[in-house]
């Protein structure tokens, strides 16, 4: 592969993604409005998670914010009651992010939404061959990149 065809390649994915990723987060909010990234990306990560809970150190880490930035988040959901914050017994240094009832309930539809909008702009185009694919490249990819 020559270089203008592997940064062709590169920047063809990152136009995919920057034009594709609001398209999955249009009317997700239960009140039929746009969600923002990040309030989506905790909650469905927290419904994905055993018990609806993990620390907020991994949660931060894994939607790409900051200590700082999470912290604001969970302030904010917090505020709406989607989440609570709680001790691990075992180690007073962890503290989870856990969805509260409410949380769930939101998370539940807004996920619903969610898959709609995926079926749509993302099954539709590259039909369930095209995801698998992608989504085997895209891990095989995060992975080598976390691996150093």
């Amino acid at each position: 592969m020559d270089d203008d065809e592997l940064i062709t390649a590169w920047g063809l994915l990152v136009e995919a993604l920057h034009d594709t990723y609001p398209l999955l987060l249009r009317g997700v909010d239960p009140s039929g409005e746009d969600m923002a990234g990040p309030w989506f990306e905790v909650l469905i990560r927290l419904q994905r998670s055993p018990g609806g809970r993990l620390p907020m150190s991994r949660l931060a880490r894994e939607v790409s914010l900051s200590s700082g930035g999470f912290t604001k988040l969970a302030d904010r959901l917090e505020r709406k009651g989607y989440l609570a914050r709680t001790s691990c017994p075992d180690d007073r240094r962890v503290v989870y992010a856990e969805l509260t009832a409410s949380g769930r309930d939101f998370a539940d539809e807004a996920r619903a939404r969610h898959v709609l909008l995926l079926r749509e702009h993302v099954l539709g185009p590259l039909g369930p061959g095209g995801v698998r694919g992608m989504a085997e490249l895209a891990r095989r990819l995060r992975d080598s990149s976390r691996a150093g």
